[in-house]
């Protein structure tokens, strides 16, 4: 999935994926895309590690990356955003989102997105819902 287009608005303005140190990454699978993020002190717990609402933050802001690429013209809005931390990150590593689209519906869009460490753990899995409003 091409998300250069969408890059170059979030890169446009301060916004929260500029702030926590998000980066958008394009993939050749049209369903899938990636998001990269540094555990430090925009995103951390005050005891080291990647905060949980961090870790949330990178998965819908990721699917709506998505979203966006598939719709042009379009706002999309996260409207649900549910996950499960399974292991802890200290400051100082880099997390992976891989965000696949589960569906795509004309107003609702369903991502799966599981967040991984540089070793390649899972720390975090999270189902976003996206809602697709098209723009007049």
């Amino acid at each position: 999935m091409n998300v250069e287009r969408i890059k170059d608005i979030i890169d446009s303005m301060p916004n929260l994926s500029t702030a926590l140190g998000m980066e958008f990454i394009s993939t050749p699978e049209v369903d899938t895309c990636m998001a990269r993020m540094k555990v430090d002190e925009r995103n951390r717990q005050p005891f080291g590690f990647l905060s949980g609402g961090a870790s949330l933050a990178l998965a819908e802001n990721v699917a709506g990356v998505g979203s966006s690429a598939l719709c042009p013209g379009c706002a999309c809005v996260g409207i649900e955003v549910s996950g499960s931390h399974v292991k802890a990150v200290a400051e100082g590593d880099t997390v992976t989102a891989y965000a696949r689209l589960l569906h795509q519906g004309s107003t609702l869009h369903v991502w799966n997105v599981d967040i991984k460490d540089t070793a390649g753990d899972l720390i975090s899995n999270v189902r976003v819902t996206n809602y697709v409003v098209k723009q007049k």
